[in-house]
């Protein structure tokens, strides 16, 4: 739960998930998480750089608009970008 608290990408990851599925669920699948990041680079000497909350907050969002096209183009509209809201 600590990890929650750090503005790691791992700490925005979980705090999204807890928001959505709950805390109890949110520990396990960020320790699950951390497991396979531990594996990885325990079995192949992969070496893990941290993009930070973020970066992950950027892929968040970006798949997000890109989901929300696919959903306006399969009712036949098309999203255009507003300029000037922030």
């Amino acid at each position: 739960m600590t990890i929650g608290k750090t503005n790691k990408a791992l700490g925005a990851s979980y705090r999204r998930l807890s928001e959505r599925i709950g805390k109890s669920k949110a520990v396990t699948a960020t320790a699950r998480k951390l497991a396979i990041l531990f594996y990885n680079t325990m079995r192949f000497g992969m070496a893990y750089q941290d993009p930070g909350a973020d970066h992950y907050e950027q892929k968040y969002r970006e798949r997000v608009v890109r989901g929300l096209h696919r959903r306006a183009a399969e009712f036949g509209f098309k999203l255009q970008a507003a300029e000037g809201v922030s």
